[in-house]
């Protein structure tokens, strides 16, 4: 598809995907080559976020707490009830967007939020969904490179060691459902550009709309 295609029938694209996968950039390209509004499921709620310190903000304590004191398997599960007791403003947001037809832009909603088994349930047209996934050895590389792993100590490495399993889990988790719902989701890891992913995407979403018949 070329910079500035539509996908005619389409008003809300969902990109689900793990943490650290790409979702964010991609999904603004995405929102940008449709002319379509931007959105982070993230911005709905926030469960406790990436571990590591940036140049604005130091780990607040509780987050620190929550992934130093929890096991992976009690990581996945916080986490997956968060995004299950989030899903009913998820699922609004969604329809309130595909209702709207040709008034006002469209959506380009993107979070690890959007699991599998409840975007599959939704019965909203109008709508298409994509799922991004990259090996592990690239997520840990993305992970290392924004906790600048290498100059961390010893305590804020085993704080992204256990982030990083978990990111990892769900999205095992997640393309085993996927797999069986038959649902679309597209490599997003290393050599391949986020003009490449998008086009990818895109092409997702126009058989999608076609079979669908929208």
């Amino acid at each position: 598809m070329h910079r500035g295609a539509g996908v005619p029938g389409v008003r809300v694209v969902l990109i689900g995907g793990t943490s650290n996968v790409g979702k964010s950039t991609v999904a603004r390209a995405v929102a940008e080559r449709l002319g379509f509004a931007y959105r982070s499921t993230d911005l709905l709620a926030r469960h406790p976020g990436r571990p590591w310190r940036t140049p604005e903000r130091e780990v607040p304590a509780h987050v620190a707490e929550h992934y130093a004191s929890l096991t992976v398997d009690e990581l996945l599960t916080s986490v997956l009830a968060h995004y299950e007791r989030l899903w009913p403003r998820i699922r609004t947001l969604i329809a309130t967007h595909a209702a709207q037809g040709g008034a006002g832009a469209g959506l380009v909603l993107e979070g690890s939020a959007l699991w599998p088994v409840r975007v599959a349930r939704l019965d909203v047209p109008h709508t298409a969904a994509v799922w991004l996934t990259a090996d592990e050895a690239v997520l840990r590389a993305r992970v290392h490179a924004g906790g600048r792993y290498e100059a961390a100590t010893d305590e804020e490495r085993a704080l992204m060691d256990s982030f990083l399993a978990r990111t990892q889990r769900y999205q095992s988790l997640m393309a085993e459902a996927l797999d069986e719902l038959g649902l679309d989701r597209i490599d997003a890891g290393a050599g391949r550009t986020v003009a490449a992913v998008v086009d990818s995407i895109l092409d997702v979403v126009a058989k999608q709309t076609a079979a669908s018949g929208q």
